[in-house]
């Protein structure tokens, strides 16, 4: 017999798993757990593990009997009350199932256990190895290994992971020396703080702005030229929050700069650094996050997912580099991690730091504006100046392999005086594109409306969206010719072209394919500061965030490609790209020189780069934008679907379409016919997109609200992948 559930034992889940949704169960008896608590649940054929939310104030009481939640996992929630906000927020504005995005907020261990493990102990031993020894066991042979491996780090305290390499398996015998009082927990003592360098009078006016506002939420963009030390900022804000008390949220857009950023935070601050991005083994990440939740680290430093990292003591939030498009998750939960910190900090009443020597032009207009407040480092720190930014025409001076004559010459200068050059080209592998003389076969992705670049190195071709790879070719596959030649340049072909060029030199080529070991970015970037290499090659994992003093010349090859591409943001990419990489050259006591090769001499957009003056180039660029509504003077949403087959993702965004005109909630609101992507084909499947358009916030936001709630129930809903990107930064 069905009978009505009590109220008070109804609860919402909103399950792990891409629906919108939220679900109703009933509670055991006895039990009242928090929103924010795991729950494991009925769900389907199997069970889910789910969140807890609080249930909607007019939701109708159940005439039917309910499945019972089976185990209410979390004593206490793993997400506090503001962190829980948060996550709900962020589901609700980037239009996300929120189950997935509460899930996405854990480390991959604590979405797959029952409870969350205790935190990580260090040891280190309580008496001089030679009196353990003498009181354990001839035959305590695990205890006596996990002894000497302790006794070998000294005074510093080793976690029972790192024991394992020395002594396997060793939880056991630690319990057990414990037991016998030979060996202690402890914690890692802090090291005494160091002083940095006199601040100037520009960073000193940054750090004392950002510090009066400490308690209370106030959003700085500390705008600094490349190598005025903004570093030095944070640095010092992050000290003064953490003498406070306070933890410290520093976030970064590449896993590349995080080590030598993570030594300067622990070197200087004498503090526990915890470590969050997706290159950690998952250990690793859930210590960091543990570490962070109980608030044994003072700073948390890492890439766009470590905005969600819980913090006990919340007193400072740095996001470096923040025009950078990684900070943007471009897979499933569609969150940027910019914005989300600005959130965050306006939740948690603590200051955050935006910095960028190109701000990203949403950050300008609402600092222009008012609505952040604009802090000024107009001067590089110490002596040095800004480089010299000269263009090289491609029209007078032809390329061979890329290279031009005045680049050349300029890198051989470099090397008769002792210096070091950096030729910057955004594209890995040897050439872009394999084609055949005779027919003009080319090489493509069978995958992807791609073509497969060569790896002549590897003797490989492997397409950059999908990963496929294919052995290289000696003879065209369509006519058999062995007319075979290859266009385009990418690394391998400019690293190829310098060596010929210069057989004494010393060049290292700094990739994704040469620093994808774990540790190798770093020994590379050793090498380069410790003068061990003549001429450096690289692509955007060099662009920014580094300081090598010996680098003079900053060569710029490719980067005008997109100048007149399709996307609004082609410009702004541009300006901050070279204006980051080129910053990479003269940043000691010798004057830096930039040449950046291109087509496109006249353009406005190559005259600011060349006087390092990014106002004038935003106020063009604003003044264009507001004429079309493009953001910041307009918000958009961009609706993406890929099917198997051809057709399928379209006829979704047809409907999408056709939803949304119907709605009442569509009015100021502009939906676009859909369209495929630009790339149609990716990884085998069909990829398509619809544009949503508005002025203001509100209405788009009423729209999505309204549609995404109507299609997930259509059944062609589920015959495709499906997404809403709001705010997205590039239109394919």
């Amino acid at each position: 017999m069905n009978s009505a559930a009590p109220d008070d034992r109804v609860v919402s889940v909103a399950v792990a798993a891409p629906l919108f949704r939220l679900f109703d169960y009933r509670l055991p008896a006895g039990i009242r757990p928090a929103c924010g608590s795991r729950v494991r649940v009925p769900f389907g054929r199997g069970q889910r593990i789910g969140f807890l939310v609080p249930r909607p104030a007019r939701a109708e009481p159940h005439d039917g009997e309910l499945k019972q939640v089976l185990e209410v996992i979390d004593d206490e929630p793993l997400f506090d009350a503001r962190l829980f906000q948060l996550l709900r927020w962020s589901a609700d504005y980037y239009r996300h199932p929120p189950g997935e995005v509460f899930e996405s907020a854990l480390p991959v261990r604590l979405r797959r256990r029952l409870a969350a493990p205790e935190p990580a102990r260090t040891w280190r031993l309580a008496a001089p190895i030679d009196d353990v020894l003498r009181a354990l066991p001839a035959n305590a042979t695990r205890q006596r290994l996990a002894a000497r491996a302790l006794a070998a780090a000294g005074d510093v305290p080793v976690e029972a992971a790192e024991l394992r390499q020395a002594a396997g398996d060793c939880a056991e015998a630690l319990r057990r020396l414990a037991d016998r009082g030979l060996v202690k927990c402890a914690s890692p003592e802090p090291a005494p703080a160091r002083d940095g360098p006199t601040l100037n009078q520009h960073q000193q006016a940054a750090v004392e702005r950002i510090d009066d506002a400490c308690a209370a939420f106030a959003c700085f963009l500390v705008r600094g030229v490349t190598g005025s030390g903004k570093t030095e900022v944070y640095l010092q804000c992050a000290r003064r929050a953490i003498e406070r008390g306070r933890q410290v949220l520093v976030l970064v857009p590449e896993i590349a700069l995080t080590p030598q950023l993570v030594g300067r935070f622990r070197e200087r601050l004498g503090r526990p650094v915890a470590v969050m991005h997706s290159g950690l083994p998952d250990g690793e990440r859930q210590r960091a996050w543990l570490n962070a939740s109980r608030g044994t680290a003072d700073v948390i430093l890492g890439t766009r997912s470590a905005v969600f990292a819980p913090l006990r003591r919340p007193g400072l939030i740095i996001v470096d580099e923040e025009h950078d498009a990684s900070f943007k998750q471009q897979e499933g939960f569609r969150y940027h991690a910019r914005d989300v910190a600005i959130k965050r900090a306006s939740l948690e009443n603590v200051p955050v730091v935006l910095g960028s020597a190109t701000p990203s032009l949403e950050s300008f207009d609402n600092a222009r504006r008012g609505r952040y407040h604009l802090l000024e480092l107009p001067e590089r720190a110490g002596a040095s100046g800004l480089p010299d930014v000269r263009l090289v025409d491609t029209g007078k001076w032809p390329l061979t392999d890329g290279l031009s004559a005045p680049l050349v010459g300029a890198i051989a200068r470099r090397i008769e005086r002792g210096e070091q050059s950096l030729i910057f080209i955004n594209r890995r592998g040897f050439a872009p594109v394999v084609m055949c003389g005779q027919c003009q076969w080319q090489a493509h992705c069978e995958r992807c409306d791609a073509l497969l670049t060569l790896h002549r190195r590897e003797g490989m071709m492997r397409c950059h969206h999908c990963g496929l790879t294919r052995a290289a070719v000696d003879a065209c596959p369509a006519c058999g010719s062995d007319d075979i030649f290859f266009a385009g340049v990418g690394t391998q072909r400019v690293e190829q072209a310098l060596a010929r060029r210069f057989p004494a030199a010393r060049i290292l080529r700094i990739d994704r394919d040469t620093s994808a070991a774990r540790g190798a970015l770093e020994s590379q970037l050793d090498k380069v500061r410790a003068g061990e290499v003549d001429i450096l090659v690289g692509t955007q994992l060099l662009s920014k965030g580094h300081d090598f003093p010996g680098i003079t010349l900053v060569g710029v090859i490719g980067a005008d490609q997109g100048m007149y591409s399709v996307d609004f943001r082609a410009p702004e990419r541009l300006f901050q790209l070279v204006t980051q990489v080129g910053g990479r050259a003269g940043r000691a006591d010798k004057p830096g020189l930039v040449l950046m090769q291109t087509r496109f001499l006249d353009h406005p957009c190559m005259d600011a780069i060349r006087r390092h003056d990014f106002d004038a180039f935003a106020e063009a660029e604003l003044a264009a934008r507001r004429t079309l509504s493009m953001p910041p003077f307009g918000c958009l949403a961009l609706v993406r679907a890929e099917s198997a087959a051809a057709d399928t993702a379209l006829a979704f965004l047809r409907l999408v379409r056709d939803r949304a005109m119907a709605s009442k909630a569509g009015e100021d609101v502009e939906v676009m016919d859909p369209v495929p992507a630009p790339m149609e084909r990716r990884a085998g499947r069909f990829r398509a997109q619809l544009l949503v358009q508005s002025r203001r916030r509100p209405p788009l936001r009423r729209l999505l609200t309204a549609v995404v709630g109507a299609i997930e129930a259509e059944p062609v809903s589920r015959r495709v992948r499906w997404s809403v990107d709001v705010d997205p930064v590039d239109l394919y």
